[in-house]
């Protein structure tokens, strides 16, 4: 490769992380904003939320997705740019991930058998999985649109992570909403409702993200 076609490549790839950033920014706020406002017109706060977060189970759930929200986010700021390392933030995932399994396992020693099941399903698990794609919808588009003015590797991987981001987002927002606070129904639930929007941001990804 010439010199000149070199510094054309990395002038390139500079303006590119400078343009990429402020629109990743710009996305966030807007499709967390319309998350949150989707929340609140259409859902609402759980009842009583300030007075529930001083139970640990809710303390657990809050956190734990707020944790993986922003690990995810992070994530996929750093995905549409060439060159920068994504193991960083992926690692930042196993904290959540680990911190739900650790929950999980405490609950199934403190509970009997006979509860498993009854935790497990909660009271509105259809619901949790329609209402966390619809909160993701929103910042899932914005992600979307800002990644397509990057340069991603992959766009199937960046399309999952763009999923992956929203569905944190959404998550986090369903939380406050949610009266199942046990950690077998967030870990079912609430990961097969990711698992919903990160294969749909993968689809989305790999059809509008292609250069």
């Amino acid at each position: 490769m010439k010199t000149d076609d070199l510094i054309n490549l990395l002038a390139q790839d500079t303006a590119v992380k400078r343009r990429l950033l402020p629109l990743m920014n710009l996305a966030l706020i807007a499709g967390g904003l319309v998350t949150s406002s989707l929340l609140f017109a259409e859902l609402g706060l759980r009842e009583n939320l300030l007075g529930q977060m001083e139970t640990m189970r809710v303390i657990a759930k809050v956190a734990i997705s707020l944790l993986f929200a922003v690990g995810s986010v992070l994530l996929v700021r750093r995905i549409g740019q060439p060159g920068l390392p994504i193991k960083p933030m992926a690692l930042f995932l196993l904290l959540p991930a680990g911190l739900l399994v650790t929950a999980v396992g405490a609950e199934l020693m403190v509970l009997p058998r006979s509860v498993w099941l009854a935790n497990l399903i909660g009271r509105n698990s259809l619901f949790c999985i329609a209402a966390v794609p619809v909160l993701a919808l929103p910042p899932l588009a914005a992600f979307l649109l800002a990644l397509r003015n990057g340069a991603p590797e992959s766009p199937t991987m960046a399309g999952a992570f763009a999923g992956l981001a929203a569905a944190g987002i959404a998550v986090t927002a369903y939380a406050l909403h949610c009266t199942d606070d046990s950690p077998l129904f967030v870990a079912t639930w609430y990961g097969l409702a990711v698992t919903v929007v990160t294969v749909m941001g993968a689809a989305l990804g790999r059809l509008f993200l292609r250069w």
